[in-house]
C-alpha cells in the first residue's frame, strides 16, 4: 500500500507545470507573485464596486443631506483606498530602484 511515497523521477522543475510534480521551495516564488497580482486585481474590483455603490447612493439621495454625505464619504474612501494601494506599490518599486533589492519580485536563492 502506497500512501505518500512519490518516486524521485516525478520531481520536476517549476517551469514544467504538471500536476504530477512534487512541490518545491521554488514554487513559493510563483505563488507569491500570483498572490500580489490577485490582490491588486481584487483591489481594482473593490474600487469599481465602491464607485458604483457611491454613485448609486449619490443618485438616489434625493437631496437628503445625510444620504448625500454618505455617498460622498463612500466615493472619497474608494478613491483614497486605491490611491493607498497604488502608493504602497510605487513605494516598494522606488525602494527597489534606489537600493537595488528586488522587493516586488519574490525570489528564493
Amino acid at each position: 500500500m502506497k500512501l505518500a511515497q512519490v518516486p524521485i523521477e516525478t520531481v520536476c522543475d517549476p517551469p514544467e507545470s504538471s500536476f504530477n510534480c512534487v512541490a518545491t521551495v521554488g514554487g513559493f516564488e510563483g505563488l507569491f507573485e500570483n498572490a500580489i497580482a490577485a490582490l491588486l486585481g481584487l483591489a481594482g474590483i473593490a474600487l469599481f464596486i465602491m464607485l458604483l455603490v457611491g454613485g448609486f447612493k449619490f443618485i438616489t439621495s434625493g437631496g437628503d443631506p445625510k444620504s448625500l454625505e454618505s455617498a460622498k464619504n463612500t466615493l472619497t474612501h474608494a478613491i483614497g483606498g486605491i490611491v493607498l494601494v497604488a502608493l504602497s506599490y510605487l513605494i516598494l518599486r522606488f525602494i527597489g530602484v534606489f537600493t537595488g533589492a528586488d522587493v516586488v519580485n519574490f525570489n528564493i536563492n
